[in-house]
C-alpha cells in the first residue's frame, strides 16, 4: 500500500477534474487496481494450475463415462468418496504451510519456508501411509454399507489402483504451497499444464489403442500427476529457490507436535469442506434408479468441482496475500487484500451461474451420450448454479481464515454447519419428503450457506491489526530464539 501511495499515479491530484472532485475515490480506484495486480499475479497461475490438475481427473472420468453408465459410477465413487475424502484431508494438512510460509515469506524469514517444506512432507506421507487401507477395503466398506455388489466391485478395484495418486499428492501439496507462497506461481501452472496435455495422449493411446478400459484411464492419472510433482521437484533442488531452500535439515523435526496440531487443524478443516458434497455421491446410492443418479451428480459435481477451481485458486491467493499481509505487520492490507478477492470472485462466480444455466446440456455431453442421464443433469442444473454461485464466497472466507491461522475454530463451524445441519436437513428432504436426489442437495447448500455466514461474521468482526501485531511476535520470536 505504501507503494501504491508513492507512485507517479497518485502524484497529480490537482490536475484533472475528477481528482479534484473525487480524490478519495481516485485513491481507492488505484489501491483496488495494486492489490488485485498483486492478487491476480497469484490467482491466474493458481487457477490454471488447478483446473489442469481437476483436469486430468476429468480427462480419465470422460473416457469412462463413454465405456458405460456403471463404469462411471464406479469410477465416481472410488473419486468422489475414497480418493475425495483422503484429498480433501492431505489438501487440508498441507494448507498450513500457507499459513506458515506465507507469513515467513511476509517477515523475510525465508529459511523457514525450506524447513517447513520439509517438515509438512514428513507429516504427510505418515498420514498418507496411515490412510492407505481405505483404499484397499473401498469394495468391503461400500458393500458394509449396503451399495450394490457390482458398483461395490468396480470401485474397489477404481481404489486400488488410485493409489500411486495418493502418494504423489503427498509430495506435490506441500511443494505447490511452498512454491506459491514465494509468489513462484509460473512453475505450478507450467508443470501441471504440461502433464495434462501429455495425459490426453496417453489416456487416448491406453483406453482406445491398447484396449485398457476403466484400469488404463487411472493407470495415465497416475502417471500425470507423478509428473508434475518431478517437475516441480526438479525446479526446487535444482536451484530454483535459492534464498528458501538450503537443503534438508534435521530443524524440520523441531516442534514437531505443534506442526501436527496446526496441520492436522487444517486437514480437518478443508477435509470437511471437500468431502461434504461427496457425501452427496454416497447418499444418493441409496435412491431408486441409483446408477442413474450417482451418474447425474458426479456429472453436475464435475462441473462444479472444475468452476470450483476458480474460487480455489482464490482461496490459495488469499490465503497467501492475508499471511504475507500479517507477517509484513500490516492489518490494514490484510483486510483491504480480503475485500478486493471476495469481490472479484463473487463477480466471477455470478457469470459462471448465469453460463451453466444456459449451456448445462452441452457441458453433461463431455462425459455420457446417455438420454436418461442428460435429462436427469439438466433437471438439476439449477441446484448446481447455486452451489457455484455461493461456492465464490466461501472457499475465499476459508483462505482468510488459512491466511491467519484459524483452521481449528474453522474446522468447529465446518462440522456444526455441514454435518449437523445441512447433512440431517437434506436427508429429511430426500427421503421423508420425497425430494429425492434434488431434496438432499438443497439441504446440503443450507448448511453451506449458514458456514458461509458464519465464516463472514468473524472475518467481519476480526481486529485484523491485533491480527498483525501476533504474527509479528511470534516472528521475533523464532529470530531470538535462534
Amino acid at each position: 500500500m505504501e507503494e501504491a501511495a508513492g507512485a507517479p499515479l497518485l502524484q497529480p491530484r490537482g490536475e484533472d477534474d475528477a481528482g479534484k472532485r473525487w480524490p478519495g475515490a481516485r485513491q481507492a480506484a488505484v489501491e483496488w487496481w495494486v492489490e488485485s495486480k498483486k492478487l491476480w499475479h497469484i490467482v491466474g497461475p493458481a487457477i490454471f494450475q488447478r483446473i489442469a490438475m481437476y483436469g486430468i481427473n476429468v480427462v480419465s472420468q470422460a473416457f469412462i463415462g463413454h465405456i458405460g453408465d456403471l463404469e462411471l459410477a464406479a469410477f465416481s465413487i472410488a473419486a468422489n468418496v475414497v480418493a475425495g475424502f483422503n484429498f480433501g484431508f492431505m489438501l487440508g494438512m498441507a494448507s498450513a504451510l500457507e499459513t506458515l510460509c506465507g507469513q515467513a515469506f511476509g517477515a523475510k524469514k525465508y529459511h523457514m519456508l525450506g524447513v517447513y517444506l520439509q517438515r509438512s512432507w514428513v507429516v504427510l506421507f505418515i498420514f498418507a501411509a496411515a490412510l492407505t487401507p481405505t483404499y484397499i477395503f473401498m469394495e468391503d466398506l461400500l458393500l458394509l454399507i449396503g451399495q450394490s455388489p457390482e458398483l461395490s466391485r468396480l470401485s474397489g478395484l477404481m481404489s486400488v489402483w488410485l493409489l500411486p495418486q495418493h502418494f504423489a499428492m503427498a509430495m506435490l501439496l506441500p511443494l505447490t504451497r511452498f512454491l506459491q507462497s514465494q509468489l513462484k506461481n509460473w512453475v505450478t501452472a507450467l508443470t501441471a499444464g504440461v502433464a495434462l496435455a501429455i495425459h490426453v495422449v496417453v489416456t487416448y493411446v491406453l483406453v482406445q489403442h491398447f484396449q485398457l478400459g476403466l484400469v488404463g484411464a487411472v493407470v495415465a492419472a497416475d502417471m500425470s500427476w507423478w509428473l508434475v510433482v518431478l517437475g516441480q521437484l526438479f525446479y526446487v533442488l535444482g536451484g530454483g529457490c535459492p534464498l528458501s531452500w538450503k537443503g534438508f535439515s534435521m530443524e524440520a523435526f523441531a516442534d514437531f507436535w505443534e506442526f501436527i496440531k496446526l496441520s492436522s487443524g487444517s486437514g480437518v478443516m478443508l477435509c470437511l469442506e471437500n468431502w461434504y458434497y461427496r457425501v452427496l455421491v454416497l447418499l444418493t446410492g441409496y435412491l431408486k434408479n441409483a446408477e442413474i443418479a450417482v451418474d447425474a451428480v458426479s456429472i453436475c459435481l464435475t462441473i462444479n468441482g472444475w468452476e470450483m477451481m476458480i474460487p480455489f485458486g482464490f482461496l490459495a491467493a488469499t490465503g497467501v496475500r492475508v499471511a504475507n499481509e500479517l507477517g509484513a505487520g500490516s492489518g490494514k492490507g490484510a483486510r483491504f487484500a480480503i475485500v478486493v478477492s471476495i469481490t472479484t470472485s463473487v463477480v466471477i462466480g455470478l457469470i459462471f451461474w448465469c453460463l451453466i444455466l444456459y449451456f448445462n446440456d452441452l457441458i453433461a455431453l463431455l462425459f455420457t451420450s446417455s438420454k436418461v442421464v442428460l435429462d436427469a443433469v439438466h433437471n438439476m442444473s439449477v441446484l448446481l448454479a447455486f452451489t457455484v454461485l455461493l461456492n465464490s464466497v466461501q472457499p475465499v472466507l476459508s483462505g482468510v481464515a488459512i491466511g491467519s491461522g484459524w483452521q481449528a475454530l474453522v474446522a468447529y463451524v465446518n462440522v456444526g454447519t455441514y454435518y449437523l445441519i445441512g447433512v440431517p436437513l437434506g436427508a429429511i428432504l430426500g427421503w421423508p419428503l420425497h425430494f429425492g436426489v434434488g431434496g438432499i442437495w438443497a439441504g446440503m447448500i443450507g448448511g453451506t450457506a449458514v458456514q458461509t455466514l458464519i465464516l463472514a461474521y468473524l472475518t467481519v468482526r476480526c481486529d485484523w491489526d491485533e491480527e498483525a501485531k501476533k504474527v509479528r511476535t511470534r516472528m521475533q520470536v523464532w529470530a531470538s530464539s535462534k
